[in-house]
């Protein structure tokens, strides 16, 4: 079942629509609206650069994570005395 971008007409909403059979056309969520134009997308390329790119940009975004926990419990740590 492919997904499509629409517009619509009536109010400018764009929105992407699972279309189950060629004839079916989704309403707007916005208004309701059946005047719909088909935009083109872009399509999904999948690479073994595009993956390590993504994992190291995955592996960067843990290791600032895990800073901010840990500064955030020496911080509890600090102002409660338990």
């Amino acid at each position: 079942m492919p997904i499509y971008d629409y517009l619509c007409c009536k109010c400018g909403h764009e929105f992407e629509g699972l279309v189950r059979k060629e004839l079916e056309i989704p309403d707007c969520p916005s208004c309701k609206g059946k005047d719909l134009e088909q935009l083109l997308s872009m399509p999904s390329v999948h690479s073994e650069a595009r993956k390590e790119r993504s994992m190291r940009a995955a592996r960067k975004r843990d290791r600032v994570q895990g800073k901010e926990r840990e500064y955030t419990q020496r911080q509890y740590e600090l102002n409660h005395d338990d």
